[in-house]
């Protein structure tokens, strides 16, 4: 057989696609190909935790794609910013390496909504197949698996002090979010290496998953600067994806499928590129229509985070000044000694997840506690020296759409998050602005307090959040939905993630998630990718193991 045809085609080398080319090649003989747009991964920045302040601001596109939205007319018509990892290991490359799984009603939700078989108890063992935690193996968590869990190497006594802040407040503290019900405050577990001979590394999907088989996995062909631009169809079946690299079209072959792992904004622009989505939309970009699917690109969802901060008068964080220059110099020497220190940090080293009524079944707000001062996506540096905290609203209604802006598929896809066009989302977000300048107020944190930022003050009416709130609210970086699994008219994939009405394809990320998670989407996201290639080859390796034990 030609050498440019593989079993799979993976498009996208992101969280899910690491996975998937990792598990998919598992067997010697499974021939997969790995397409990624982005680089290799592996730069110090990269590696580095703390070096996320060089890449997240976009400047350069340094491995982030730097997205931006239409304007929104519920954020006074800013447009928001969309950093997404380019680069193999995606978004987790990039991220604040953040383990979270979100709470165990929101997998039966989506069983509810038709994707038979993710509830949460069906979830749970592919989490636990992917983790390797630090604490060890139980009932909730894996021991053996290639992504690397840790408890955060050397938390700064601020971030203590918001968790006893919460507690001051009557939230109760707890030790582990990930056991399906999350609703607490605590410090977040991370995706970071704690071996001896990486230890305080970051552990990104490629990390975990490619780099230590690339080498010697000969089935497997990872290709980077690849872009691709189009799947190829032969009637409704995919047999192949065309792509770029560098000035030269090229074109791989699927004797099986095309699996697409481009995440919630690059999938459903590849598959419309391709002819797949709503008709009237690939049509007025002079596309042939292959298959009209009007879910492509809609559905999509978004935590939209709003942001309070408090300059410091103390240095043992990140901030701008001599003394923290200093610091920085010792702390980067100590991390290349032993992995500790403030360049592990993830920076949102404090986690709470509470409800904004009590007589919620889960959580609705979820809060990141950060050691640094937080602007437009760090894209505004302040001298000096402080702590942020953000507020996100956990389950939106507010429904967007990705679009496409051209037919050249190098192009950015629209996105518009259509942010506070449910007036809901504003009810709960200024419910929890209102919590976490309660527990920023509390007596713990007070030593730490010096000037509020961006004139925020006690006593603002509803009127004055919501004000702030359009002013400056943005994403924290959770875009799902836009490629929904399920079983109605809007849905994109089936439960196996198999593309309504298409043969030989499948979207596997983010993007098939019917409804937003209560929390990060980078461990679901995994977890997604590891029931998929159990999928793909008709096995329950997760129930093969049990049984073996």
């Amino acid at each position: 057989m030609d050498q440019s045809t593989f079993d799979y085609v993976i498009v996208g080398g992101g969280s899910a696609g690491s996975t998937l080319a990792a598990r998919l090649t598992e067997d010697g003989t499974t021939r997969v190909c790995l397409l990624e747009a982005g680089g290799k991964g592996d730069h110090i920045l990269i590696r580095a935790p703390a070096g996320v302040v060089g890449m997240l601001p976009g400047h350069g596109k340094l491995s982030n794609w730097a997205f931006n939205t239409t304007p929104q007319p519920g954020l006074n018509g800013r447009q928001g910013y969309q950093p997404r990892g380019k680069a193999l290991g995606g978004s987790s490359a990039i991220n604040a390496m953040l383990y979270v799984r979100g709470h165990k009603g929101d997998y039966d939700e989506w069983a509810e909504l038709g994707c038979d078989g993710w509830t949460w108890d069906e979830c749970l063992p592919y989490f636990r197949k992917a983790e390797n935690n630090e604490e060890g193996a139980d009932d909730f968590h894996g021991a053996d698996g290639p992504l690397q869990v840790s408890n955060q190497k050397s938390p700064r006594p601020i971030s203590h002090a918001f968790v006893e802040a919460a507690t001051q407040c009557q939230h109760r503290e707890v030790s582990d979010f990930n056991t399906g019900d999350n609703e607490g405050v605590g410090l977040y577990q991370v995706t970071q290496f704690h071996d001896k001979a990486r230890n305080g590394e970051r552990c990104s999907a490629a990390a975990a998953y490619l780099f230590p088989i690339r080498e010697t996995r000969k089935n497997l062909t990872s290709l980077t600067g690849t872009h691709a631009t189009r799947i190829v169809m032969e009637g409704k079946r995919a047999v192949g994806v065309q792509y770029r690299q560098g000035r030269k079209t090229k074109e791989v072959r699927a004797a099986k499928e095309v699996l697409l792992c481009g995440g919630t904004f690059n999938s459903p622009q590849l598959l419309m590129l391709s002819g797949i989505g709503p008709a009237a939309e690939i049509r007025r970009h002079g596309i042939e229509v292959v298959h009209d699917l009007p879910g492509v690109g809609q559905n999509l969802q978004d935590h939209l985070d709003f942001i309070q901060t408090f300059k410091s008068k103390d240095t043992d964080n990140f901030g701008i000044g001599l003394a923290g220059a200093i610091q920085l110099t010792k702390h980067i020497f100590k991390w290349r000694k032993d992995g500790t220190g403030m360049i592990a940090t993830p920076f949102a080293e404090g986690a709470a997840f509470l409800k904004t009524d009590p007589a919620l079944d889960r959580p609705d707000i979820q809060l990141h506690f950060v050691i640094s001062i937080v602007d437009d996506h760090a894209r505004n540096l302040h001298l000096g020296y402080g702590f942020s905290c953000h507020v996100c609203a956990l389950r939106p209604h507010s429904r967007g759409e990705v679009f496409l802006q051209s037919s050249d598929p190098l192009a950015d896809p629209g996105i518009d998050p259509k942010f506070l066009s449910d007036p809901r989302d504003l009810e709960v977000t200024i419910k929890g602005a209102k919590m976490t300048r309660e527990i920023l107020k509390a007596p713990a944190l007070a030593k730490y307090r010096d000037k509020e930022m961006f004139d925020l003050s006690d006593d603002m009416s509803d009127a004055d959040w919501e004000a702030h709130i359009r002013a400056r609210a943005d994403t924290i970086y959770h875009p799902v939905g836009t490629c929904k699994m399920g079983k109605d008219e809007m849905a994109v994939v089936d439960p196996q993630l198999r593309v309504h009405g298409v043969e030989g394809l499948r979207v596997i990320d983010a993007s098939v998630m019917p409804k937003l998670i209560g929390g990060n989407t980078n461990a679901p996201t995994i977890m997604i990718a590891e029931r998929a290639a159990d999928m793909i080859r008709g096995i329950n390796s997760v129930a093969a193991s049990v049984a073996a034990q």
